[in-house]
């Protein structure tokens, strides 16, 4: 996403390979990543000899937690029994601690991530 952001309003589009090699992820495990973004309205894809993949959206209005539910999902997540002495306990402070980190990674924005430059980088 960070790569698609620093190309964007160039009109360029990004190969799967451009993007796995910058980023320096598998091209298997990227394309499974992809597909995510994409059904989740993140990217758009075209395919053909011209094709590849962009943002849907301008990089300051995707958030590091759209990103996060497209990829993972609910994060943070408890299954199993909540039952006893501690569960209840549990159940909540672990419901507290997904919501600090929705409210988090709400506060970043793609564009934050992506810095323009090669040598430049933002640390979250």
């Amino acid at each position: 996403m960070a790569e698609l952001a620093r190309l964007h309003g160039s009109g360029e589009l990004a190969h799967i390979e451009h993007l796995a090699e910058t980023e320096a992820v598998p091209a298997t495990f990227l394309a499974q990543i992809l597909l995510k973004l994409r059904n989740h309205g993140l990217i758009t894809s075209r395919r053909g000899n011209n094709g590849g993949y962009a943002l849907a959206r301008p990089p300051e209005a995707i958030t590091l937690h759209d990103i996060l539910m497209a990829v993972e999902g609910q994060c943070l997540q408890l299954s199993g029994n909540f039952q006893g002495r501690s569960g209840h306990r549990l159940k909540q402070i672990w419901q507290e601690i997904g919501q600090g980190l929705a409210a988090k990674t709400k506060s970043y924005t793609l564009d934050q991530l992506a810095s323009k430059t090669p040598g430049e980088m933002y640390y979250i």
